[in-house]
């Protein structure tokens, strides 16, 4: 097996680790987020607030919602995908022997870096979104106990 072989073996099996660490990171700040909005939403509806920690906190609530529909689009499967499961589900025992056996690694590991990219970037915003939601949620705390709210 040549060098370049092996380098391209490589190189498709790290892209396709992180994939999976995107989609392990991508889950958990799901479920950080749902417990977020759960706890928020627990604990605004038994505290008095004035209008200001409405506005503040319900902004906060939706750019929650706008991460967590962030995080749900990166983890949505492509169906309609070259490589994989749907490619394989479609083609018969003599195909798959024969498109294995054609397979060219570096385009794989093109499509699949591309893949990659569009995970990793819907997690980075949805990173930024989650801190931004945080940061309001905080701001509409912070003005129910110091706003005088009746």
């Amino acid at each position: 097996m040549s060098a370049t072989t092996e380098n391209l073996k490589t190189a498709h099996a790290e892209v396709k680790a992180e994939i999976t660490r995107t989609d392990t990171k991508t889950g958990l700040l799901l479920a950080f987020v749902g417990a977020v909005l759960a706890g928020a939403w627990s604990v605004a509806r038994d505290l008095p607030m004035d209008l200001p920690a409405y506005v503040v906190g319900g902004l906060g609530m939706a750019v929650l919602v706008a991460a967590a529909g962030l995080l749900l689009r990166s983890t949505r499967p492509n169906l309609r995908g070259r490589h994989g499961f749907p490619l394989w589900a479609t083609l018969t025992a003599e195909e798959i022997t024969q498109h294995a056996a054609g397979r060219d690694l570096a385009a794989d590991i093109a499509g699949l870096s591309r893949l990659a990219v569009v995970k990793f970037t819907c997690l980075r915003r949805a990173v930024d979104l989650t801190c931004v939601g945080g940061a309001l949620l905080i701001v509409a705390a912070l003005i129910t106990v110091g706003g005088g709210a009746a």
